[in-house]
């Protein structure tokens, strides 16, 4: 993984990282698409399997985003909070507070109901903060879940 640039303002510590995850909302999920990248918003989940950062996603099991993930299997990822404007008396004085985590990875659609569970819980422990979701077999069926297992992760803070 290429070096941050402001080491200054690197994340290492585990459970940091994992603050900065759980603060955020929404991902963005890149793909790389013919002569262009195609980026979208995404709602998310977050574990940590020996040490790997996992992420699941959920949606329609057509589509742009799923063809992307069938055909390249490799994403790229964003996820920011805590944006704060800092102004300054120049114009090239301002500069923004926040915290984000960058990094990609192989994407796969979720195959088996018990993963899609995982996912599926994990997903909505990400956006409620509660882990004790039940889905039924008749929409663990209909959902498309993506995996995402991040091999290069960055976190990274200006406050």
């Amino acid at each position: 993984m290429r070096p941050m640039r402001r080491q200054d303002r690197a994340v290492t510590d585990p459970e940091k990282i994992q603050a900065v995850i759980d603060a955020c909302e929404v991902c963005r999920l890149g793909f790389q698409d013919g002569r262009g990248v195609y980026v979208v918003p995404v709602n998310f989940g977050h574990t940590v399997e020996g040490g790997r950062h996992i992420f699941y996603f959920h949606g329609a099991a057509e589509g742009r985003k799923v063809d992307l993930v069938r055909r390249n299997g490799w994403a790229g990822f964003e996820l920011d909070t805590g944006y704060r404007l800092q102004g300054a008396e120049a114009a090239c004085g301002y500069t923004a507070a926040f915290q984000s985590v960058i990094g990609e990875g192989p994407i796969r659609v979720v195959e088996t109901a018990e993963e899609k569970r995982r996912g599926l819980t994990a997903i909505m422990r990400q956006a409620t903060c509660r882990g004790d979701w039940t889905f039924p077999d008749a929409a663990v069926d209909a959902v498309c879940v993506l995996r995402l297992d991040a091999e290069e992760l960055s976190c990274k803070e200006h406050l």
